[in-house]
């Protein structure tokens, strides 16, 4: 196969790649403001979708390495965005909870992410916009993530 016979830039997987990419920039730029990085962001969202939970339950829920998890509570914990507190049932185990102004940085992303649906999606009529949302939300749902 030649070099010229490879049309990778037409694959959706690299057009999502990276385009992917240069949205979550264009989103951790946003919300730096607030000290916050996407994956931040993330795990705010896991916490505030149900009952509290561990932060090894967390980097198995998020992907993520514990040790990664470990750093990001301890940024959000400074932050006064979550709490620790002791497991009543398990005084080993420290569960992690969504403070108030937790629930204030969440709603912060929410509005930076919206602010930027806006603008990427600018070219696109309503429709689009629509299709396009329905899309990832079943490619989203397919890979285990939130739709």
């Amino acid at each position: 196969m030649r070099v010229d016979d490879v049309k990778l830039p037409e694959t959706l997987t690299f057009r999502l790649g990276t385009l992917g990419a240069a949205v979550a920039d264009r989103f951790a730029d946003r919300i730096a403001a607030h000290d916050l990085k996407p994956r931040h962001a993330g795990m705010l969202t896991a916490l505030s979708m149900g009952e509290a939970a561990s932060q090894q339950e967390l980097a198995g829920r998020l992907g993520v390495a514990p040790s990664l998890m470990v750093a990001l509570a301890d940024h959000l914990a400074k932050l006064g965005a979550i709490e620790r507190v002791r497991d009543p049932r398990d005084r080993r185990r420290q569960v992690l909870t969504l403070t108030g102004h937790g629930r204030e940085l969440l709603v912060a992303c929410a509005d930076a992410a919206r602010s930027l649906d806006e603008e990427i999606t600018a070219e696109l009529s309503a429709d689009q916009r629509t299709a396009l949302h329905a899309a990832l939300g079943v490619l989203a749902g397919e890979a285990g993530l939130p739709r």
